[in-house]
């Protein structure tokens, strides 16, 4: 067995890892938990009794968490002329179309979210092999192509995350920072969670929520007793 840090030896004793707790509890754990020096991303884990590989059991979504990711997210609005005006008073960071489709072209992928309108969608189109590894592309389904511009761009500031199950049947998401206290933790996670038991597939059958865990950046994983949410 290797050494245990000075850190690991600090965590040890404040929670047990093979118990499960609640929302609530893990909310503070984390933080008590989390040794980095900068504020470290927390990281809500799902893993979901469905299979990917079937269509009818994708589970996919967007949720506007009530208090934000705590993350800055930049943004580029691809949009015609007369939307360009809406999207900067909204907030966008980056405004424009054929330059930034130029710009991406050649490389350029600073950017967390793009959201473009549906007429638009065709120039985008050649963009997919720089856009789709990156998890870039917009989507209808994730709120990312749309005619209101000004509305996509104010959620995305405000929270909103997109989230899928992967193909181990997995959701990773990042729902706050450990400099939130942890009542908006808990209320960060319970909304993803509930938004996540409100997509159950139909056809998925026995228990849903196979395990819940969250975590902060290098720290070790805390269970969460989902029994409360499992069918």
């Amino acid at each position: 067995m290797g050494r245990l840090t000075k850190n690991k030896k600090e965590v040890q004793g404040k929670y047990d890892v093979e118990k499960h707790y609640t929302v609530e509890e893990a909310s503070k754990i984390v933080k008590d938990i989390s040794t980095t020096k900068f504020d470290a991303s927390i990281d809500l884990d799902i893993r979901l009794g469905v299979d990917p590989k079937k269509a009818d059991q994708m589970v996919r979504g967007n949720v506007t968490l009530p208090h934000g990711t705590g993350k800055t997210i930049k943004v580029l609005a691809l949009c015609s002329p007369d939307k360009e005006e809406e999207a900067k008073k909204a907030g966008a960071d980056h405004v424009g179309l054929d330059k930034y489709i130029k710009k991406i072209g050649e490389g350029w992928t600073d950017i967390d979210v793009i959201i473009t309108m549906p007429a638009l969608m065709a120039k985008l189109g050649k963009l997919g092999k720089v856009l789709g590894p990156r998890g870039l592309m917009p989507n209808p389904k994730s709120g990312t192509v749309t005619n209101d511009i000004g509305k996509a761009i104010q959620d995305v500031k405000k929270g909103k995350i997109d989230f899928k199950v992967d193909k181990a049947g997995i959701i990773h998401a990042s729902v706050a920072k450990v400099s939130f206290e942890p009542k908006k933790i808990q209320e960060n996670t319970m909304e993803l969670l509930n938004t996540v038991m409100k997509l159950k597939p139909s056809s998925s059958k026995g228990i849903y929520f196979k395990s819940v865990n969250l975590s902060s950046t290098m720290s070790t994983s805390i269970k969460i007793d989902s029994s409360m949410l499992m069918s």
